[in-house]
């Protein structure tokens, strides 16, 4: 699989998205608290298949688009923390 290299986390391309509207009027239109999008905004907690819906719904975007940054975002994460030696399974048939 082909990684992004060092991709940013879905909550700074949601600041682009929001544009000036504040996290106060952004969250109450998401449904959700100000902390709730502010911790997304500040990448703290990640985008899950609910705020995709919604964010699919408030700006017109593709869930699967959300959903594919937060994946690549947290692949590339895991890619970079140390994790034990792992060999091949083999099938037995």
């Amino acid at each position: 699989m082909n990684r992004m290299h060092n991709p940013a986390h879905p909550g700074e391309v949601l600041r682009e998205y929001l544009g000036d509207i504040t996290v106060t009027d952004a969250a109450k239109q998401l449904g959700i608290s100000r902390v709730a999008l502010s911790r997304i905004l500040n990448g703290v907690n990640g985008i899950s298949a609910d705020m995709a819906l919604r964010l699919e719904d408030a700006l017109g975007t593709s869930a699967e688009m959300w959903a594919g940054m937060q994946v690549k975002y947290d692949l590339w994460q895991a890619s970079k923390r140390p994790r034990p030696k792992i060999s091949r399974i083999q099938s037995v048939r």
